[in-house]
């Protein structure tokens, strides 16, 4: 069975940031509930991709982000499987991380 979507190397290291930061705060349940959140949501997405806003400020392509809980998952939603780019806290500083990932064609 082939993957419906699939995680950018930056998007695991956000994913795996976040869920250590849930587990130091909130603790293995909170954390369990995030991650499958999160899931559901990569899933969902890849369902039925164009779901949430474009963020035309992030990038030189068509990305989007659809928000869990306070995390946004910002993916390309014309990619098949779905690629989701990043996963982020919404309170940060997008278009700043992005123009810093220019050279790493985001």
């Amino acid at each position: 069975m082939s993957r419906r979507f699939v995680l950018s190397a930056p998007a695991v290291n956000d994913l795996d940031e976040i869920l250590e930061y849930v587990l130091v705060h909130s603790g293995p349940r909170r954390v369990l509930r995030v991650n499958e959140r999160l899931h559901e949501a990569f899933g969902k997405l890849a369902e039925t991709p164009g779901m949430g806003h474009v963020r035309e400020d992030l990038a030189d392509e068509t990305l989007q982000a659809w928000p869990v809980f306070s995390y946004l998952v910002i993916y390309r939603p014309k990619s098949s499987p779905l690629d989701v780019v990043r996963v982020l806290h919404g309170a940060r500083d997008l278009p700043a991380i992005f123009g810093s990932e220019d050279s790493e064609g985001v």
